[in-house]
């Protein structure tokens, strides 16, 4: 807590006035029933028939068979024993008082032996007895139970209510109460704009809705209104989790951060309760911002999984969040952001212009925005003074800003591990490779024959993507186990906005190299390119079938980008274009496996030299290709940055 908060107040609470009136009744109740009688000083039996002998006893009272109250005489209270016992009492009594008092055993003994006594010394002694009830005592006593049962009962049923917070309120648990956190400017959230790399275009749009909420007057005077929502759009990993969280830092109004999981519940009607709770705090608190992350968790297309026989919960959810998005009006200054990866399964409800006005597409970042984020990233590590940023934005192509992060802290670990003071390029290179391809396992047994044919597997792949123009550029070759593959290959492949069939065809023919390659030593083909053939069957499929690049299927397409054909038990096409297709996937792969074949048979000598220095190496690079077949002939074209002018091509 900062000096200048003053500490809150304590609230009263009503539980008060029932403790101070309980404590009230009970004291009155001890002080008017016991201790107004009976306030004599404590005696024993033996004492008081010394006394009694003595002739200073006036009266004796029996209360309730069970205890005797002693009045001395006037001539006896002023003896000096008396006097000194008188002394010592707690609560000293007026001349009206018992002097003394003392339980007894049976009582008929005590009145015979007292009787006795009496007669024996001729004494004036009255014997009197006397019935005392408390009245409040035992009503107290016969209520306790009930008030204790009462008490527990409003108890466990304030606390199943939630108290008397807004929407929600009475159902049990507190179930139907929003579970959003929220986040204001007294808060320190650590997040802000400069803590986001990259993302230019993005950054752009939500500085503005930022700046909606600092200043609407800006905007409203002219005619305009202001947003009701922005979604977020893009791949896992891109930022927008973390746009959001910038959001939070930068915005000087309550934020309000949920998952769409977290609307789902087991009980009905727990999620549109919760969205009524949602936006009814963010009203009485406005301007605000609500932010749902993954809202494709509740925002899915309705009407689609009918047929399960499931409940509808998830879609009376997804209404009352398309009635509040659109229920409240402008001038309550309330935007909601979204985030989904998943945009093309959303409801077109949802989507439409009025509750998500804007779609800020977060794609994955180009070199330069991950040159800035591993910028951001490298700031909090002991770097050495000539790492350079390019170099690793140039081998992190299709790295998303997730990723980078991971690099980065990889990189740290290796260099911890070998006990340096610094990380170094080779660490984040090292960092590279543990996450394209896993650990290495160099310790895991393999017989010479496996060892030779991953050598000729790999150098197969090496050599084919050498030879092709439109392959990627090779970086590094090893025949280490890593992860579940006994050898790998790393490539840098060219960012391109639009790829050409020649381009697709030539990488399908790289990657059909390896099981080439065994073919052309051995004679023999292995289990070894699954993902080889796993990844070139994809790429065919998607030429035929989405991209439209076959001559015997035509211009076609059978992609659905709306996501509405998701659910759907029929093929867009006959089952004879089913054949053709599935001939045409076939006929694109074997040509290229031809291709391949061919283009070792030609190098065959130079593939041997290539595969026996990775048998005795077990890891080369570029360099080692260049020694034995040169340098590639092919110019790779520069990319150019856009100016103000986009061309938009799909």
């Amino acid at each position: 807590m900062s000096k200048d908060k003053k500490p809150k107040n304590t609230k009263f609470n009503a539980y008060w006035i029932y403790g101070v009136a309980i404590v009230l009744f009970l004291a009155f109740n001890v002080f008017s029933g016991g201790l107004a009688d009976a306030s004599g000083t404590s005696t024993t039996p033996s004492q008081f028939f010394k006394f009694l002998k003595n002739g200073d006893v006036k009266k004796v009272e029996i209360v309730n068979k069970r205890e005797a109250l002693v009045y001395l005489t006037t001539k006896a209270s002023n003896k000096d024993v008396h006097k000194k016992n008188k002394k010592d009492q707690l609560f000293p009594v007026g001349s009206g008082g018992p002097s003394y008092q003392f339980e007894f055993g049976d009582v008929q003994l005590f009145q015979k032996q007292l009787e006795d006594t009496i007669q024996e010394k001729q004494l004036d002694t009255v014997l009197d007895f006397k019935t005392e009830t408390n009245a409040w005592g035992e009503i107290l006593s016969s209520l306790i139970p009930f008030i204790l049962i009462i008490g527990v009962w409003v108890f466990i049923m304030r606390r199943m209510s939630g108290g008397s917070g807004p929407g929600g309120g009475g159902q049990i648990f507190n179930i139907g109460k929003s579970k959003a956190k929220l986040f204001d400017e007294k808060l320190e959230t650590k997040t802000t704009f400069q803590d986001v790399a990259g993302l230019e275009g993005a950054k752009e749009e939500i500085q503005e809705i930022v700046d909606f909420l600092k200043h609407p007057e800006k905007y409203t005077a002219l005619g305009g209104k202001i947003p009701k929502g922005a979604l977020l759009v893009g791949p896992p990993g891109t930022g927008k989790t973390l746009l959001a969280k910038a959001v939070a830092g930068e915005a000087k109004a309550p934020f309000f951060s949920l998952s769409g999981s977290d609307f789902v519940e087991m009980f009905v009607g727990v999620g549109a309760s919760r969205v009524r709770d949602l936006f009814k705090q963010a009203k009485e608190k406005s301007p605000s911002i609500i932010f749902i992350d993954e809202i494709d968790a509740i925002g899915r297309a309705r009407g689609k999984s009918n047929f399960s026989g499931s409940n509808d919960e998830r879609e009376n959810t997804l209404n009352q969040l398309l009635t509040e998005m659109d229920g409240f009006g402008t001038n309550t200054n309330v935007i909601v952001l979204a985030a989904t990866n998943r945009a093309d399964v959303l409801d077109k409800a949802l989507m439409r212009a009025g509750r998500f006005d804007r779609q800020i597409y977060v794609d994955l970042p180009d070199i330069r925005e991950r040159k800035e984020i591993f910028e951001v990233h490298l700031k909090p590590l002991k770097k050495s003074k000539d790492l350079d940023t390019d170099f690793l934005s140039k081998q992190t192509p299709g790295f998303s800003g997730a990723d980078i992060a991971n690099v980065c802290n990889e990189a740290a670990l290796i260099a911890a591990r070998n006990n340096k003071k610094a990380v170094e390029k080779q660490d984040f290179l090292d960092a590279v490779d543990r996450i394209i391809g896993g650990l290495e396992k160099k310790n895991k047994i393999i017989t010479p024959s496996e060892k030779r044919a991953v050598a000729f597997h790999e150098a197969g792949h090496a050599t084919v993507s050498w030879m092709l123009e439109h392959a990627s550029p090779l970086v590094k070759v090893t025949i280490v186990p890593r992860g579940r593959s006994l050898g790998a290959a790393w490539y840098l492949p060219e960012e391109r906005l639009i790829v050409r069939p020649e381009q697709m065809l030539d990488e399908i023919c790289a990657a059909l190299g390896g099981r080439a390659a065994e073919k052309v030593i051995f004679d023999k083909i292995s289990t070894g390119a699954l993902s080889d053939l796993e990844k070139v069957t994809k790429q065919a499929r998607a030429m035929v079938t989405v991209y439209g690049l076959s001559d015997k299927i035509g211009n076609l397409t059978y992609y659905d980008s709306s996501g509405e054909n998701e659910y759907g038990f029929s093929k867009p096409y006959s089952e004879r274009t089913a054949e053709l297709i599935d001939k045409e996937i076939s006929n694109i792969i074997e040509t290229q496996y031809e291709r391949a074949i061919k283009l070792l048979e030609e190098n065959k000598e130079k593939l041997t030299e290539l595969a026996e220095v990775l048998l005795k190496k077990e890891v080369i690079f570029k360099d080692n290709l260049e020694a034995i077949f040169g340098k590639r002939p092919f110019v790779i074209e520069e990319a150019v940055k856009q100016g103000s002018k986009i061309e938009e091509e799909e």
